[in-house]
């Protein structure tokens, strides 16, 4: 595909370079040869992209091109993302059902539906149009699926749960297991708490690999529109997500815990039960959040606390073992005096 089209489709504007050169795929600014296309987002890697061999490299607009072929772009992520897409066409799924699947009769299921090898289908589904169902998925009685629905093999949509348009779940998922909910029985043991509740998914969810968002004891475990849940993630029963948040690998929430729109929580982020975390929010990597957290905060460590102060935190206890033998020695002259 010629350089200038590659630009035209992306939006972007081309610098430094011939427009009829020919490219043939996208690389890593390490990996990228002749012919190929690459990005450069983090200004840490900007030595790479002065040595890299590709072809042209997706910049922001300010981004210095030192006379190298360039294609500019305001989101230089989101063009390598589309790029990718102009190169890479994921596997077809032909519609039809593998003679392996078990289907109850009541269930309906829209028009061009792929049914894979061993996937059941209980009483009562409601699935929409181009669905993608890969092996040994299981739908349960009384789920709800909008259309374009995509399962990875091995997932899980539990019983009554409403899944909008556009979901898609990556391998081993669970939607609607039972949520975490067990009372004292009054002597040594627990009883469980029937989770009458539902899970539900809104319109371009994307749950990813061996991620569990469990149904409420009562009324509704929700995800919003757009929100994207990592690998390892738990959500716990009766928990609210908003939309367009993003939900890194091995986040975990509390029960009944309410994310707003736009929140990023970042890798092994854990969310204590019954509280509030505002829209817009950052918590980053390893924060423990025991209470709610502002609109638009962006909060670290353990007990979260604003970045800012967490940083010069971290900094003065790199230091603690000096000051330590400085105190130590401050005491002693004291005691001599």
């Amino acid at each position: 595909m010629k350089l200038e089209l590659i630009a035209q489709k992306l939006g972007a504007t081309l610098e430094n370079a011939s427009p009829d050169v020919e490219i043939t795929g996208v690389a890593t600014l390490e990996e990228a040869g002749p012919g190929q296309l690459t990005f450069l987002t983090n200004s840490k890697y900007a030595a790479l992209a002065r040595t890299t061999q590709a072809a042209a490299v997706i910049v922001s607009p300010d981004a210095a091109a030192e006379g190298r072929p360039v294609l500019r772009h305001a989101n230089p992520y989101l063009a390598f993302a589309r790029a990718l897409e102009l190169f890479y066409t994921p596997p077809q799924y032909e519609p039809g059902i593998h003679a392996t699947a078990v289907i109850d009769p009541t269930a309906k299921i829209g028009e061009g539906a792929h049914i894979g090898p061993y996937v059941v289908i209980d009483a009562d589904v409601e699935i929409g149009r181009d669905a993608v169902l890969l092996a040994h998925v299981v739908i349960y009685r009384g789920a709800k699926i909008g259309d374009r629905f995509f399962a990875h093999a091995n997932s899980v949509v539990r019983e009554f749960c409403e899944l909008g348009d556009d979901v898609r779940l990556q391998n081993g998922v669970v939607i609607g297991a039972d949520g975490f909910g067990f009372a004292r029985d009054g002597g040594q043991g627990w009883h469980k708490i029937v989770q009458s509740g539902i899970t539900r998914l809104a319109n371009r969810v994307e749950v990813q690999a061996n991620s569990c968002v469990d149904r409420a004891s009562l009324g509704v475990t929700e995800v919003g529109e757009d929100t994207k849940i990592d690998n390892l993630t738990q959500i716990g029963h009766g928990s609210t997500v908003g939309k367009h948040t993003m939900l890194c690998s091995q986040v975990g929430l509390a029960g009944s815990t309410k994310v707003g729109d736009n929140v990023i929580l970042a890798g092994q982020v854990g969310v204590a039960g019954h509280l509030t975390i505002g829209d817009g929010a950052v918590a980053t990597a390893q924060t423990g959040i025991p209470g709610d957290v502002p609109a638009g905060a962006t909060v670290s460590g353990y007990p979260a606390i604003d970045n800012r102060q967490w940083l010069r935190a971290v900094a003065v206890f790199h230091k603690l073992p000096e000051m330590a033998r400085t105190l130590r020695k401050l005491a002693k002259g004291e005691e001599k005096e």
